[in-house]
C-alpha cells in the first residue's frame, strides 16, 4: 500500500463506506500505528503488553469509528481510546499503580529491565521510570507536551482542563523529573 497523507475525513470516509471499510482500516494503521503504538508504550512498559493494549486498541477504534463526532482531531479521539486501554490494563495488573495512578520506580525499572525489546539507553530508561512514577495527571500531561509535543490549547480540549492547569501540572511534572535525574546521578 503506497503511503499518502490522507485526511481524517478521508479515512473516516473510507472507515464509513461498506466496500472500503477494511481498506480505510489499513490506512489508518499506516498513519497512525506507529504514534498509538508508542503512547501505549509509554504507559504500560513492556512491548508484550503494549503489543497486546495496541491490538485491543485498534478493535475498539475500528468498531466504534462511526461513533467518532469530529469534535476533535481522529488522532485526539484515538489517543484517548489507546490512553483508557493502557491504563485499564494496568489497573487490572496487581498493586502496579500507587492510589494517584503513578507507578512505583522500582516496578517501573524491573519492567524495563525484563522487556528484551526495550532498546533505550541509561538516560531513556531512567526518563521512562521517572514519567511512570508521576501522578497519573502530570503523567498524562507530561506525555502529551513532551513525547507527542502536543499545544495546550489541543491539550485543553483533549483533557478538558484550563491552559493555565496544564502549565502548572507540566511544570510541576518536569520538577519532578529533573529531581528524580539529579537523585540518581547521571
Amino acid at each position: 500500500m503506497e503511503k499518502k497523507n490522507w485526511t481524517d475525513q478521508e479515512l473516516i470516509a473510507m472507515m464509513q463506506s461498506e466496500d472500503k471499510r477494511e481498506h480505510g482500516f489499513r490506512c489508518l494503521l499506516v498513519m497512525y500505528q506507529e504514534r498509538v503504538y508508542m503512547v501505549i508504550r509509554r504507559i504500560v512498559l513492556d512491548h508484550s503488553d503494549a503489543d497486546d493494549v495496541f491490538q485491543n486498541t485498534m478493535v475498539k477504534i475500528f468498531n466504534n469509528i462511526n461513533r467518532f463526532e469530529m469534535k476533535s482531531s481522529l488522532y485526539t479521539w484515538m489517543y484517548k481510546i489507546a490512553t483508557n486501554e493502557a491504563i485499564s490494563f494496568l489497573r487490572t495488573q496487581k498493586k502496579i499503580l500507587t492510589n494517584d495512578g503513578s507507578m512505583p520506580e522500582h516496578i517501573a525499572g524491573q519492567i524495563l529491565e525484563a522487556d528484551p525489546y526495550f532498546d533505550g539507553d541509561v538516560v531513556q530508561k531512567e526518563l521512562w521510570k521517572a514519567v511512570a512514577s508521576l501522578p497519573e495527571k502530570q503523567r498524562e500531561v507530561f506525555r502529551l507536551k513532551y513525547f507527542e509535543e502536543m499545544k495546550y490549547s489541543e491539550m485543553s480540549k483533549l483533557l478538558q482542563l484550563t491552559e493555565g492547569a496544564l502549565k502548572a501540572s507540566y511544570f510541576h511534572a518536569v520538577k519532578k523529573i529533573e529531581d528524580y535525574i539529579k537523585k540518581i546521578n547521571i
